[in-house]
């Protein structure tokens, strides 16, 4: 991932994302392309048409810390947007990192905090660089899916939500969830742009996946911190959770999802009765379940169950 390009692409996208209206220029005729003209924007940032030019095309080296807030305020970009921004202005900088960092692993505080929050009925999952699943606990496997049943390689976030069919019959509103997956997937970019098992994981993605290479290509970015999630369950139907996203402290690149449900709610009831149909189903085991057929309540929460 060449990161001058990258820069480029990202503020081509950005800008076609502005309308005219949107930055208090005059509404003018029809425009052959969306969005704000080249021109227009250098103008609003404060350079110079030529010197936005080649930032766009890849062949300015340099842009200041100035250039770029100013480039970020003048293209609305929001604070995961601007962090993002700058992650691949900075990407010079990171040149001399390892090519391949090691593998990310949980200490034992997380994974004995991802066992007490099972007790308290709340499904919780690790996530690490390029959306991979580090771990995650009892009723997360039987509420989305069982990752450590799988290899490594296939134990990622993006992998399952784009490539595995059942995520499509597991989301409520999957394109949403397919979305944001591709947006954080990107910010993992511009951050970690020489990773060679990311530009692997894109280049798969892109390959397999339609939509994932429309989603990739819009160029958009999102920090996740809290939320709310609907789920489609085979097993206890229809649930939407809410979740916060909180970083591990000191840990890089590690992030903590944990799931609630309201109490008293039928969501509540809901993450209860999934807890006792984990608890009482035999270890999960890999991806058998629901490819070949059959009744869900009397399987293991296998690869098409959970």
């Amino acid at each position: 991932m060449d990161h001058l390009v990258t820069l480029g692409e990202f503020l081509r996208a950005a800008r076609a994302r502005l309308e005219p209206a949107d930055v208090g220029f005059p509404a003018t005729a029809r425009r052959r392309l969306a969005g704000l003209r080249r021109e227009e924007l250098a103008q609003l940032a404060g350079v110079s048409v030529d010197y936005y030019t080649r930032l766009e095309q890849g062949r300015s080296r340099t842009a200041s810390r100035a250039v770029l807030d100013s480039l970020a305020s003048a293209l609305h970009l929001d604070d995961a947007e601007r962090v993002h921004l700058f992650d691949l202005a900075a990407q010079p900088e990171r040149v001399h990192r390892p090519a391949s960092a090691p593998r990310q692993c949980l200490t034992p505080a997380v994974e004995q905090l991802l066992a007490r929050l099972d007790t308290a009925y709340c499904p919780a999952f690790v996530l690490g660089r390029r959306t991979d699943v580090l771990a995650g606990n009892r009723l997360a496997t039987a509420l989305i899916t069982d990752f450590a049943a799988l290899p490594q390689h296939e134990r990622n976030q993006a992998r399952f939500v784009f490539l595995d069919p059942y995520a499509r019959e597991l989301y409520a509103d999957w394109e949403g969830v397919a979305a944001d997956t591709a947006a954080m997937l990107r910010m993992d970019a511009g951050r970690h742009g020489t990773d060679p098992e990311l530009s692997e994981l894109v280049g798969d993605l892109s390959r397999q996946s339609p939509v994932f290479r429309r989603m990739w290509a819009d160029q958009r970015v999102i920090e996740r911190t809290e939320g709310t999630k609907g789920y489609h369950h085979p097993v206890v139907g229809d649930l939407t959770i809410t979740y916060q996203a909180m970083s591990v402290a000191g840990e890089e690149d590690q992030t903590l999802f944990v799931y609630t449900a309201a109490d008293g709610t039928a969501d509540e009831t809901a993450l209860r009765l999934l807890a006792t149909w984990a608890s009482s189903t035999p270890p999960p085991g890999p991806r058998r379940a629901h490819r070949s057929g059959g009744n869900p309540m009397g399987r293991g929460p296998g690869r098409r169950v959970t």
